[in-house]
């Protein structure tokens, strides 16, 4: 059996196959596959219309333009991929702004020289989502063995979570926010690996997209802590975005934020990619949230507190 040749236009994606062990197999990748590191030097295949250096509030205004004159937010360079002749290609189906979607796949295997490359679209909402995902990126490059030794042990780390922090009664309130202005907190798995963190999610439901939210529905829910991952962001990103939140009387009056409970996580390493590293994104959960219970071991690299001062 010829190997296949995977065309990866999605970060989760691409973490997955190289998890599986078919690192050797990736021939192109999108602008936003950047793990594990070496896949540096693998061609890129997409690019972003978006300014993503500007402020949240300047991206989502640009995201507003582009979807209301009916242009995908990114380029797919068919050139370039028609040229690295993938047999499979992974993708997604579940958000056009945060990566390259179906319909921008279709359009490029319209005119496809010879027979088109097989299309894998990934869409979870659930931790055992990822389990599937897994599951069927390791059948689609024969590798499915590799699939069920991936996954066991990720499994592991999560019940041993789920031991510790099933039979809590005491769980805080907790507010994921996804993107900062406009407010949208954060959905699909992140409401779930809060509750399986030892806390209880606010504003959003496991397995629900993210959802838009008004600032006095975050008033109105009284979250004890409050967990900033806006997408695509890590740490010293969402560090300068959180200059505009110091104006706001009602963030300022949010218990949360007098306590000093508001803590920034990386977002674009971990909670918004749903790959083999959802749980150290659980991990990550339990650290802040019961840090008397769990080793703060991605404390200072992958989240910090912030207060108000």
């Amino acid at each position: 059996m010829t190997a296949p040749r995977v065309a990866s236009l999605l970060p989760a994606a691409t973490e997955i196959l190289c998890a599986l062990g078919g690192e050797e197999l990736l021939v192109a990748r999108s602008h936003e596959c950047d793990y594990p590191r070496s896949i540096e030097r693998t061609p890129i295949c997409t690019a972003s219309r978006i300014n993503s250096l500007c402020s949240s509030a300047e991206i989502e205004a640009q995201v507003k333009e582009l979807q209301k004159s009916g242009s995908s937010l990114y380029t797919v360079d068919a050139t370039l991929l028609r040229k690295q002749r993938p047999s499979l290609i992974l993708t997604q189906g579940q958000c056009d702004v945060c990566a390259v979607s179906e319909a921008d796949i279709k359009t490029v295997l319209t005119d496809w020289p010879g027979t088109p490359p097989q299309v894998l679209s990934l869409s979870p909402k659930h931790l055992t989502d990822l389990w599937e995902d897994m599951r069927r990126v390791g059948e689609a490059i024969g590798l499915p063995d590799q699939g069920r030794n991936l996954i066991k042990p990720l499994k592991i780390r999560v019940a041993d979570i789920i031991v510790k922090t099933s039979g809590m009664t005491r769980r805080p309130r907790v507010a994921c926010i996804e993107w900062i202005e406009p407010l949208m907190v954060a959905g699909n798995w992140v409401p779930e690996l809060v509750q399986l963190a030892g806390g209880s999610s606010c504003l959003a439901k496991p397995g629900e997209h993210s959802d838009w939210i008004q600032w006095a529905d975050l008033t109105k829910a009284r979250p004890d802590i409050i967990l900033m991952m806006p997408c695509g962001f890590d740490i010293p990103r969402i560090r300068r975005e959180m200059t505009s939140l110091r104006e706001r009387s009602e963030w300022r009056a949010l218990n949360a934020v007098k306590n000093d409970r508001v803590y920034l996580l990386d977002g674009n390493q971990y909670f918004n990619r749903p790959g083999p590293r959802l749980v150290d994104s659980l991990e990550i959960l339990c650290e802040i949230l019961h840090p008397n219970l769990f080793e703060p071991k991605h404390k200072g690299r992958d989240w910090e507190p912030w207060n108000l001062d």
